[in-house]
Order: C-alpha cells, then sequence, then structure tokens
C-alpha cells in the first residue's frame, strides 16, 4: 500500500497559486500577502517589516524563539538601456541567467499592468558559425515589437521597470514538481506546512515558532539580515534549495553528491552549529526520515550564514531541498523531498528544550 502523502489537495492548489505569482526581488508583497493569508489559520499573529519580509508567529509571548525560515524572492531582470529603435537591453537582479534568455517570453511590470516581450535572437541562418557568439550579457536584448522608444514609453515601460518570466507550475511525471522559482518558494510553502502540521496536530511547543519569509536573499542575505536583528532568536532553523549533481555536466568530485528523491540534505557548514545539526541528524535517523550530506566550506550561500553570525551568533542549521536546473525556468523537485523536509523540520522542532544554548561547554 502506497504512504499517504502530508500534503492535502489544499496545500497543492496553494503551492500552485504561490508559485505561479510574480515575486521578483524587491516586489514580494503580492506572493507575502498569499502566504500570509494561507498560514492565518494556523498562527497567532504576524510580523512585517519595511521591506516585505513576512513572519508568522506561534506562541509570541515565549521568551525563547525559534525561527524555521525560506525565501520568497526570484530572480529577474530590470530595464537598463531603452534603443531608438525601441529594443530593451536588461541587467540582472539577483543570479538571473543570460544563457537561457534567448526565445524567452518575458512579462515586464509597469504600473499599467504587464507589458509581454520576447528575448530576441538572431536565427541560425543568419550567424557565421565559424565566429558565432554564445549569449551574453552584453548581446541579449528584449523587444515588445514597438517601433521606436517613444512607442515603448507608451506602453508604461522605462528604465527600472521588472522583468519576470511567466512559466508556470505544472507535475512532470506524477512526482516532480517543475516552475522557475522553486528556488526558494518552495522554503516558504515548506515551512507554511510545518505550521499548519503542528496546528492539526495539536502540539504545544515550549518556545515562540517564527515561521520566517525573508525577502531579498537572490542579492546578498538582506532581508534575512534585517529581520534577524528585529526577532532575536535563539535558534534558526534555515530552508533552501541545493543542487542535484547527477545530471551532465556537473563535476561530483567537486560539487559532491545529491540527488532528487533520496531525502532532504543536511548542510555541514562554519555557520552550522554542530549540535544542533546533531540533533537534526538524530532525529531523522530516528524517525526513518531518508537524508543526504553535503559539505559547503566558508560559507552555506544561504540565509543560514545571515542568521549564524548575528546578535552575537545564534545557533543555526540548513536542511536543503535537492533541486535541478537552479535559475532556470524549468528548475525540478521531487514530491518526496519536499514531504521529508517538511516531516524533518517538524520533528526537530519537537526535539528543541526552551532555554536550550546547544553550547559546547555545558
Amino acid at each position: 500500500m502506497p504512504k499517504k502523502s502530508i500534503l492535502t489537495k489544499k496545500s497543492l492548489t496553494f503551492l500552485e497559486k504561490y508559485l505561479n505569482n510574480a515575486a521578483p526581488t524587491g516586489y514580494e508583497w503580492d506572493g507575502q500577502k498569499m502566504w500570509m493569508d494561507y498560514l492565518k489559520p494556523y498562527v497567532d499573529e504576524f510580523i512585517t517589516d519595511t521591506y516585505g519580509t513576512a513572519v508568522a508567529v506561534i506562541n509570541p509571548k515565549a521568551e525563547y524563539k525559534v525561527v524555521i525560515e525560506g525565501h520568497a524572492d526570484e530572480i529577474s531582470w530590470y530595464v537598463n538601456y531603452i534603443t531608438d529603435n525601441g529594443l530593451l537591453y536588461v541587467i540582472r537582479n539577483g543570479g538571473s541567467d543570460h544563457q537561457i534568455a534567448p526565445s524567452k517570453i518575458v512579462n515586464i511590470h509597469t504600473k499599467k499592468g504587464i507589458v509581454k516581450g520576447v528575448f530576441g535572437w538572431p536565427a541560425i541562418h543568419v550567424r557565421d558559425r565559424a565566429k558565432e557568439e554564445p549569449p551574453k550579457l552584453d548581446n541579449i536584448f528584449i523587444d515588445l515589437g514597438c517601433k521606436n522608444k517613444e512607442e515603448v514609453e507608451k506602453m508604461g515601460v522605462h528604465v527600472g521597470c521588472v522583468i519576470t518570466y511567466p512559466d508556470e507550475f505544472h507535475i512532470l511525471n506524477e512526482k516532480n514538481f517543475v516552475c522557475r522559482a522553486l528556488d526558494n518558494r518552495m522554503g516558504g510553502f515548506m515551512i507554511a506546512e510545518v505550521a499548519r502540521l503542528l496546528h492539526e496536530d495539536k502540539k504545544k511547543l515550549p518556545f515562540g515558532l517564527y515561521i520566517t519569509n525573508s525577502v531579498q536573499e537572490e542579492i546578498g542575505l538582506r532581508g534575512a539580515e534585517m529581520i534577524t536583528q528585529r526577532i532575536k532568536p535563539n535558534v534558526a532553523i534555515v530552508t533552501d534549495v541545493t543542487h542535484d549533481t547527477t545530471t551532465p555536466m556537473i563535476d561530483k568530485k567537486k560539487e559532491g553528491h545529491c540527488e532528487l528523491g533520496s531525502g532532504p540534505v543536511i548542510a555541514y557548514a562554519p555557520a552550522v552549529q554542530q549540535k544542533l545539526r546533531d540533533l537534526i541528524v538524530e532525529t531523522a535517523e530516528k524517525n526513518k526520515i531518508p537524508f543526504q550530506r553535503s559539505a559547503l566550506s566558508r560559507a552555506t550561500g544561504t540565509d543560514t550564514d545571515a542568521f549564524a553570525y548575528s546578535n552575537g551568533g545564534v545557533a543555526s542549521a540548513l536542511i536543503s531541498l535537492p533541486l535541478r536546473y537552479m535559475h532556470t525556468t524549468v528548475e525540478m523537485v521531487h514530491q518526496d523531498d519536499v514531504e521529508n523536509v517538511i516531516k524533518l523540520i517538524y520533528e526537530s522542532l519537537l526535539q528543541i528544550k526552551s532555554g536550550d544554548t546547544f553550547s559546547y561547554f555545558d
């Protein structure tokens, strides 16, 4: 008999709506409103900040505070220059991949609404194959079908307009979720599901739980830097995505081995507090939750770094979701991994004791 999914029809309906909504760095608020509306029945109150980070709180009066965190933003482009004949050149907003841009449809966000465009590219017939140029930041461009700059501006498009891809959520081969911006809208979804399960299972935590959906991770962990100073947590468990390394052109000797469907990835890095990480590993083993390990050298490159080194040091750990094709429009994760990340965070929270310092000297 197949195991029962912990994801409900309501969960998956929210996930699809949440992923399909655009939330580029600096413009996350519509997605944050959706996220808070979904969480409202399961939490006691919300905190928001000036730049758009949203925090759902359970047991807000408790002195001891635990954060579970994902980030809400997605990569995008900015309009940087409009030519006299109406073409747009762009700069990155986050780690947008110039190589996948040619032939992609785009949404340009203006005060008049969405304006459609395409990343154009010269036809194969007219390119010199002996000296063929690859897509680069200085040669990719967007075509709105306009004759000149004035026509572009009449549509409401100007320098500074943000640009996203419209690619929407679908399921591949029954178990694989595919969409742009799974990095890291999946994190926000998974921590929301932890809150739902705690509520439905009537679990009473001996600490305040701060379910945190941070903004601006893609441009340097900025939202987490801001919100950790406000919350001042004692513990932070961060969830983000990490690379599945089993597809072509990835060197496992450099990137390690990580595979879709094989479980959450528990990080080893200086920013990861070892006793907290050991608690998570032991929780996985005790509850028979499959997991993988990853070594991350000097920095994790995630919001874990922002929490760990804040407020005089916060015991922090990272549980990652394996993902293929990061920062493309066909990012892919496996449903079993999604459910096992949720289970691992949920079960780990039940092992944390109020007042635990995770000190090496106790």
